[in-house]
């Protein structure tokens, strides 16, 4: 019970620069409350804030002393370095580095393909450049095509040509909709097959966050192939990720390997930011009748499941496709399509954790 009793407590403290606790991001690994009152809190972290751990102390300590239970309390933290900091053979995230100049980095993902992982992250991208615009930041808005063996991104936003290049070994990303884009598509021949091991996969991923000129953006977008495998564990090892947007339909077989892809990430230290349900029904646009083609719940049930947030169902609908077939996304071509209202909503439910 006392330990369930600090666990409850930690749900109160907030991880610096989100609306989320510290409990659901699954950053604590231990608690106790002996009986003298001595509470003791273990949490691992990952990141490049030096500032962050003692910044979490002082709120755990805050919280759990208001507690008549506690008397005393001691906090282990321990914090680790990806990759490439571990080794020093990069510093991507380093002041010098482009990716410096990003406030927040989000990757979409998926268990499996054909779930409609990378239409949503192009129209969440131009959703996101709306909203910012809105609000006197346009153009602050990027996404990073690391689907390396299928880059549809160009497609689905109308991107084409060859990035430009810059002095230093760095390229100008291509702009589509006020969003900043760099994908493998844009670098080989449309018809030219991407036939990589695993080491050239990740090298394209550093290369993408170390070599493009991205500029000052809000957000980072980054569209990740489907599964768990290089590309997913070189950027979590690569970027320091503020969270991951896992992506599902409604039937079992899409939502049981969304949350194995869950679990990739929950051992590399990336928060899982929410879930989102794709084709989740059909809409008779007369009657207002739902269809659940493929079945129903699956989406939200995934969220309860992980601890995290369910930002909502994206019903099917025609013109969600004929965006995607003519470089169009739905958000932009028809704003008041169901399918781009709820995307909006996810869009902007996701700007409000990370305090956009």
């Amino acid at each position: 019970m006392s330990d369930e009793l600090i666990l409850s407590l930690l749900g109160q403290v907030k991880y610096p620069g989100f609306s989320r606790d510290i409990v659901s991001f699954g950053l604590v690994r231990e608690t106790a409350l002996d009986e003298k009152g001595k509470a003791t809190v273990k949490l691992e972290l990952s990141g490049n804030d030096p500032t962050l751990p003692q910044t979490l102390k002082e709120s755990i300590k805050e919280v759990l002393l208001e507690n008549d239970a506690v008397s005393e309390v001691e906090v282990g933290i321990v914090v680790k370095a990806s990759q490439a900091q571990a080794s020093g053979a990069s510093d991507q995230a380093g002041a010098s580095s482009p990716i410096a100049k990003v406030k927040k980095i989000v990757a979409i993902a998926s268990g499996k393909g054909g779930v409609g992982k990378s239409t949503l992250a192009v129209n969440m991208a131009c959703a996101f450049e709306n909203l910012l615009t809105a609000d006197g930041r346009e153009g602050q808005v990027g996404l990073m095509d690391c689907d390396v063996y299928g880059p549809s991104v160009p497609l689905l936003i109308g991107a084409s040509g060859q990035p430009e290049g810059l002095s230093d070994n760095m390229i100008a990303p291509i702009e589509s909709y006020g969003v900043k884009l760099m994908s493998m598509g844009l670098l080989v021949d449309e018809d030219t097959p991407v036939v990589w091991r695993g080491p050239m996969v990740m090298k394209t991923i550093q290369q993408f966050s170390a070599n493009v000129e991205w500029g000052e953006l809000e957000i980072l977008l980054i569209d990740l192939p489907p599964g768990t495998g290089d590309a997913q564990l070189s950027l979590a090892q690569t970027l320091p990720l503020d969270g991951v947007i896992l992506v599902t339909t409604p039937q079992k077989a899409a939502v049981d390997v969304a949350r194995r892809g869950a679990r990739m990430f929950e051992k590399v230290n990336v928060p899982i930011l929410g879930v989102v349900e794709n084709m989740s029904y059909l809409e008779d646009e007369e009657s207002g009748k739902k269809t659940y083609l493929f079945g129903q719940g699956g989406g939200s049930e995934t969220a309860l499941a992980l601890k995290t947030s369910f930002l909502g169902e994206i019903p099917l609908h025609q013109e969600v496709r004929m965006g995607g077939d003519h470089g169009t996304p739905v958000v932009i071509a028809n704003p008041e399509n169901p399918a781009s209202i709820a995307i909006r909503e996810a869009t902007k439910s996701l700007s409000g954790m990370l305090g956009l």
